[in-house]
């Protein structure tokens, strides 16, 4: 493992998440609610790039059923220094198919973290959901 790969393991996903948050603070700051979610993942990229901040775009993340490897089942939006998944929407107002989307994407990666981050908010903070899933068990 490189030596960027092994200061991304020693931080802690709370990190990662509130870095995650700065950044699309930034960008509903500068853009404002009302546009399309592959404008905000766009822009999000861009930020989290500017910032320095590790992340992988578009992951396709695969499910095994009953020893049948899909490998493109799903798509995460991004995933932040190996730790935080974040899926992004603009949409009028979060559902419950988003949370368990989410936590979805959580189990079948592994990760600890996830954000669900809704850009179509007035105040961002009202559009950010954290979710922790308990991996020990």
């Amino acid at each position: 493992m490189h030596a960027e790969g092994i200061r991304e393991m020693s931080l802690h996903p709370n990190h990662f998440s509130g870095e995650a948050i700065g950044a699309a603070i930034e960008v509903h700051r500068a853009l404002g609610p009302g546009l399309l979610e592959s404008a905000y993942q766009r822009c999000l990229a861009r930020e989290l790039a500017i910032r320095g901040i590790p992340f992988r775009k578009e992951l396709w993340i695969g499910i095994d059923y009953k020893g049948i490897q899909i490998h493109r089942a799903y798509r995460l939006d991004f995933l932040i220094g190996r730790l935080v998944a974040v899926e992004i929407k603009a949409v009028n107002s979060l559902t419950p198919i988003d949370d368990a989307q989410l936590l979805t994407y959580l189990k079948l990666g592994g990760w600890p973290v996830g954000l669900l981050i809704n850009f179509n908010v007035p105040v961002l903070k009202d559009g950010i959901h954290r979710r922790v899933l308990n991996l020990v068990g």
